[in-house]
C-alpha cells in the first residue's frame, strides 16, 4: 500500500509531465488547494481521497467565457477517473473522489454529500480569495482579455454586475460571496480573513480612482 506522500508524489509527477497552459489552473494551484485542504481537516476524514481530488478537481477547466463552463467539473471527473485508473488507484475510493470533483465547481451547484467534498469545495473557494485569488483574478482577465474595470462606473453602481466583461466586478458578483458558503468553520475563518484584503484592494482601488 502506498504512502499518502506517494501518491502525491505521482500525481504531482503525472502533473508536470502534463502541463496545464492555464496558470491559474496548474500544479501550483493544486498544490495550494491541497495544502488549504489538509488544515482544514479534523482526523476524521479520508485524506487520500481528498488528496486526489485536489489534484485533479481542474484537470479540465473551460474558461468563464466558455459555454461548457458549467460542465467543467464533470468532464474532469470523468478525466480523472481515467487518470487515476491508469494508475491503480484504489477502486473503492474513485466514487468518492468523483463526488469530490464534481461538487467543488460553483458554476455547477452541485451538492457536497460528503465530509470529503465540503472540504475539497472549501480550500478550492478559499484560494479563490486572499492575495493570490487578487492575482489569479486579474490573471484570467487577461487570458480573457476583458476589461480591468468600466471607467464609467468602475463599481457598479448604476449598473449590472458583469464580470465576463469587466475584471473588478467578479468580486462582488462571486469571490465576496465565497466566504458564507463554506462548509467547515476551519474554513470560515480563513474565506474571511482572506476576504478582508479584497476589501481592503478596493478601498485602496475607490481611493485612487477618486482622489
Amino acid at each position: 500500500m502506498q504512502s499518502l506522500d506517494q501518491w502525491k508524489q505521482k500525481f504531482e509527477a503525472y502533473l508536470e509531465e502534463h502541463p496545464s497552459k492555464d496558470g491559474s489552473h496548474d500544479l501550483s494551484h493544486f498544490q495550494r488547494v491541497w495544502r488549504l485542504a489538509d488544515s482544514f481537516c479534523s482526523g476524521s476524514e479520508d485524506q487520500l481521497t481528498i488528496l486526489a481530488a485536489c489534484y485533479f478537481h481542474d484537470i479540465v477547466s473551460y474558461p468563464k467565457n466558455d459555454p461548457r463552463r458549467k460542465e467543467s467539473s464533470i468532464h474532469a471527473s470523468q478525466k480523472a477517473m481515467s487518470i487515476l485508473s491508469e494508475m491503480d488507484f484504489p477502486k473503492e475510493k474513485l466514487e468518492a473522489v468523483k463526488h469530490c470533483i464534481e461538487a467543488h465547481s460553483y458554476s455547477a451547484n452541485i451538492e457536497t454529500k460528503t465530509l470529503e467534498a465540503k472540504i475539497v469545495q472549501d480550500a478550492d473557494r478559499t484560494e479563490a480569495l486572499g492575495a493570490i485569488g487578487l492575482a489569479r483574478t486579474f490573471y484570467v482577465a487577461g487570458l480573457m482579455k476583458t476589461k480591468l474595470f468600466c471607467s464609467e462606473d468602475p463599481f457598479a453602481t448604476n449598473r449590472e454586475l458583469d464580470d465576463k466583461a469587466y475584471a473588478l466586478d467578479h468580486f462582488q458578483q462571486k469571490l465576496l460571496k465565497l466566504p458564507s458558503t463554506m462548509k467547515t468553520e476551519p474554513a470560515r475563518l480563513e474565506a474571511n480573513k482572506r476576504a478582508n484584503i479584497l476589501y481592503k484592494f478596493l478601498d485602496d482601488l475607490k481611493n485612487e480612482l477618486y482622489i
